[in-house]
């Protein structure tokens, strides 16, 4: 056997002695030399890439302190749930949140090789959360983004991004040779290898045994294996709840006006009012919006009278718009990207004298501080992403695309 692959196999042995749960997990990775494009290590989620001289550079416990920081961003779907936030900034704060639950975990040892990123501040924190931080502290300071990234420390590895548009390369690499240039990871395949990790991390979770297991990776196994309601079943109940109604032929459904039959029309004892806010901070992309907006319309076009107020938000609420029956729902157009305050909606309606009968927030589930104000109106939370995301007030619901994809 080659003496680095030879390494890094006694390194797997020896987090399975350890560290089960990331020594199962690390089996489960093909051992890909790519030094001609990786300086250190990286993973797509199947493969752990690896350059020959760092990992000759290392201790075994330091090599399994990398295997699991790089079985950490693949849980965690790291690259697949940057959105549009800065790359670098991401990738550091994503970093500072794999490394402390290493260092808390006591997973190989810690590595000096590399000045990484790892700060006890930040524990128990999501990365989104410290990104969030990180942007307001460069902020505050009046920095470049590039100023404030020489103040940190040093990413580890290579983070790996999704191809949203293309077809990717997978593990092959751009030149379509394994470990010979840097692989992208096309949509569709990130979708693939992310259930392939879930499947692996419960049934890796089982291999390792009770309380072997670190708390955020049992949290997220629990929301994978205990049943979830459908978001769109949640959103249809919320929406339906408003209003008590009776169909009469009095009112006739001016929407089955042009086929020529008249149906009977719903009475509403009063108007549906709702409120919508689509978070355009992180990880919701367009697709999801119209995914999203869809859902409401379809529901919506069951009521004669509705008035809905809706608007994009990050820091600042944007494009606010409101929409009746009159009106078709999908022309609205969503707006923004930067950080997250959650607040700015409450404060929004309050300015606006805007009290609906239900306020809907479709978001990524990272408040940055408060997630709003519990005592101003009935709050349904629809969160992509953060599967462990619960608010404090309201419903929460995760959102899942096609009915079926958590996350």
């Amino acid at each position: 056997m080659d003496p680095i692959q030879e390494k890094l196999t006694t390194a797997r042995v020896g987090l399975l002695l350890k560290a089960p749960f990331f020594g199962n997990m690390a089996t489960r990775m093909k051992l890909i030399d790519a030094s001609e494009w990786c300086p250190t290590a990286a993973t797509d989620g199947r493969g752990f890439f690896y350059n020959k001289d760092f990992v000759d550079s290392l201790s075994v416990k330091k090599l399994e302190f990398l295997f699991a920081h790089e079985i950490c961003h693949a849980i965690f779907d790291h690259f697949g749930r940057k959105g549009s936030r800065e790359h670098t900034l991401s990738n550091i704060a994503q970093d500072y949140a794999v490394n402390q639950i290493l260092v808390d975990e006591r997973v190989g040892e810690r590595i000096t090789e590399v000045d990484i990123c790892y700060d006890s501040k930040y524990r128990g924190m999501a990365w989104e959360e410290i990104y969030e931080l990180l942007e307001k502290e460069r902020e505050e300071n009046a920095m470049t983004m590039d100023e404030f990234m020489k103040q940190l420390g040093d990413v580890l590895d290579e983070h790996l991004e999704v191809d949203e548009n293309g077809t990717g390369s997978g593990g092959e690499g751009k030149d379509g040779e394994e470990g010979k240039g840097k692989p992208v990871i096309s949509k569709e395949e990130a979708q693939k290898i992310k259930d392939e990790i879930k499947e692996a991390m419960i049934q890796s979770a089982q291999a390792a045994g009770a309380g072997k297991t670190p708390g955020q990776i049992q949290r997220m196994i629990k929301d994978l294996t205990e049943p979830k309601m459908n978001w769109r079943e949640v959103l249809r109940m919320n929406l339906q709840s408003l209003v008590r109604n009776d169909y009469s032929f009095t009112r006739p459904n001016r929407k089955s006006w042009h086929s020529g039959a008249i149906l009977p029309g719903l009475i509403n004892d009063e108007t549906i009012d709702v409120a919508i806010a689509i978070d355009m901070s992180g990880s919701i992309g367009d697709e999801d919006a119209t995914t999203f907006l869809s859902e409401v319309k379809g529901i919506m076009d069951q009521y004669e009278d509705y008035k809905i107020d809706i608007w994009c938000f990050d820091t600042d609420v944007m494009n606010p718009a409101t929409f009746t029956s009159d009106d078709d729902l999908m022309e609205y157009e969503p707006q923004g990207g930067g950080g997250t305050e959650f607040m700015v909606n409450w404060d929004y309606m309050k300015e606006n004298d805007i009290t609906p009968k239900k306020f809907i927030m479709f978001t990524d589930g990272y408040p940055w501080g408060s997630w709003g104000d519990e005592d101003y109106c009935d709050t349904l939370f629809i969160v992509k992403g953060n599967e462990s995301a619960q608010a404090p007030f309201g419903q929460t619901v995760i959102y899942e695309r096609d009915a079926q994809l958590r996350g």
